[in-house]
């Protein structure tokens, strides 16, 4: 009986020892994992995130869309934790905006597009951008939509077959854009049919955007934490307390984005085509052609990414042939008022597009038509008058001209005229001292006359 109990107390004193490394086990994991998230914590207090961001404050044109694909480039490079797009766009080229937002969903960062500040707007292709971002946001006071497609290659409407085309196409692309994203792809559908608008509270409201937030800081701080899916696969956003750094437009960017203004290429064509004009009718002046070549060039290259209507061009262009006309033929003002007239039409109707933004303003238009129209008839009247006027250097310049007879011309003989003398020719003998007039050069000998 005794063995029996020594037996079964020695089995239970192993199972003991048995036991005590497994029981010992948990605390120490938990030490680790605790350590762990305590270093994690330290490094990221340590190393915040890097946040970079990129506002368009301008029309969706050649100039933007290359500065933000090299914002989302440069986000990529330096391994930014995202990229924020601070939007405010009166919308712009559909192929301007596709190009945005193909980019946007190829990025393996995420890509939060901000309308921001308050006031601001996402109207037409910028409705394409925020949809298109990770995380879509929008500051209080802001508003989206009115998407609807527009003519915007110029030479009139285009028929009903065309615009049903368009507009068929714009609404599936937009559709596809929003459910990639999970939002409502119903009310974008919408905004591209029927040109509905929202305000940042009713886009939140619908599930169109995702927050609305009043600064950037705020922004960041609500979407921590939040996980979201980029070209690599799923990544979670750690942008509370991160390093925030602005990627300016280069000069570049600047330029094709300023020239691409409506007001500034309707500027580069007149003064192109006034100092092309001025070149033409007083050549070798150099400048002026200068000056004119490369302001035309430039405004050509803007006319290439701009709704041009082609009758204002060509408005612009038979004004400018009825004010050179009007120094040429007697029409009692008439030519001036055509030219006036179709300088004036020609400018309004040069851009075509139901945005106020691509059209040329009345404080750009009056001026410039009535410097240009001043312009052409000042420069030709005077080129016509130079062209009249008696040479009075060289050779021609001497024709006309009186003098003395130094010796009998029968048929050569010498003369004083100018203050020289020269060696001269006559048809009829001339006798010495008598007056002549120079009546043509040959050479290096004068052809005179005598005079009564």
């Amino acid at each position: 009986m005794r063995g029996a109990l020594q037996s079964s107390a020695f089995r239970a004193l192993l199972l003991l020892l048995l036991a005590a490394p497994l029981g010992a086990q948990p605390p120490a994991s938990d030490t680790t994992t605790s350590e762990i998230a305590s270093e994690s914590e330290s490094r990221d207090a340590a190393e915040p995130a890097l946040v970079l961001t990129a506002a368009l404050a301008d029309a969706v044109g050649a100039g933007t869309s290359h500065f933000l694909v090299g914002a989302i480039d440069e986000a990529e490079r330096r391994q930014a934790e995202c990229l924020v797009i601070e939007l405010d766009t009166p919308g712009g080229l559909d192929s301007a905006m596709r190009e945005i937002v193909k980019r946007i969903l190829g990025a393996d960062i995420p890509v939060v597009v901000y309308v921001a500040p308050s006031g601001a707007r996402a109207a037409s292709a910028g409705l394409w951008i925020l949809l298109a971002g990770h995380v879509a946001a929008m500051s209080p006071g802001t508003t989206t939509g009115a998407a609807h497609p527009v003519n915007l290659g110029g030479g009139g409407e285009v028929d009903s077959t065309m615009a049903i085309k368009v507009e068929n196409d714009a609404a599936s692309y937009i559709r596809s854009v929003a459910q990639k994203r999970g939002r409502n792809a119903a009310w974008a559908e919408t905004a591209v049919r029927e040109s509905a608008s929202v305000s940042s509270d009713e886009a939140l409201a619908l599930g169109v955007v995702d927050r609305v937030e009043p600064t950037l800081q705020a922004l960041l701080e609500s979407i921590d934490g939040n996980e979201v899916e980029v070209l690599s696969g799923a990544r979670v956003l750690r942008t509370k307390n991160a390093r925030v750094e602005e990627i300016e437009m280069g000069w570049r960017d600047r330029v094709l984005s300023t020239i691409a203004n409506p007001n500034v290429a309707y500027l580069l064509l007149m003064l192109g085509s006034m100092g092309l004009m001025m070149e033409m009718w007083n050549p070798g002046a150099i400048f002026p052609g200068v000056v004119g070549a490369i302001s035309m060039l430039l405004a050509f290259f803007a006319l290439q990414v701009l709704p041009v209507n082609s009758v204002g061009l060509l408005l612009l262009a038979l004004g400018v042939v009825l004010l050179i006309l009007e120094v040429k033929v007697t029409s009692y003002g008439m030519l001036t008022i055509g030219g006036v007239g179709c300088l004036t039409l020609g400018s309004l109707l040069l851009f075509e597009h139901p945005d106020t933004f691509y059209r040329v303003s009345w404080s750009v238009l009056i001026p410039t038509v009535a410097l240009a129209t001043l312009f052409f008839l000042f420069v030709v009247s005077k080129g016509l008058l130079a062209q009249k006027r008696r040479p009075v250097t060289g050779q021609q310049g001497m024709i006309g001209l009186v003098g003395t007879a130094d010796s009998r011309i029968d048929p050569q003989g010498r003369v004083f005229v100018h203050g020289e003398y020269w060696n001269a020719r006559a048809e009829r003998p001339v006798e010495s001292g008598a007056r002549i007039e120079v009546v043509g050069v040959e050479g290096h000998q004068l052809v005179v006359r005598a005079t009564s």
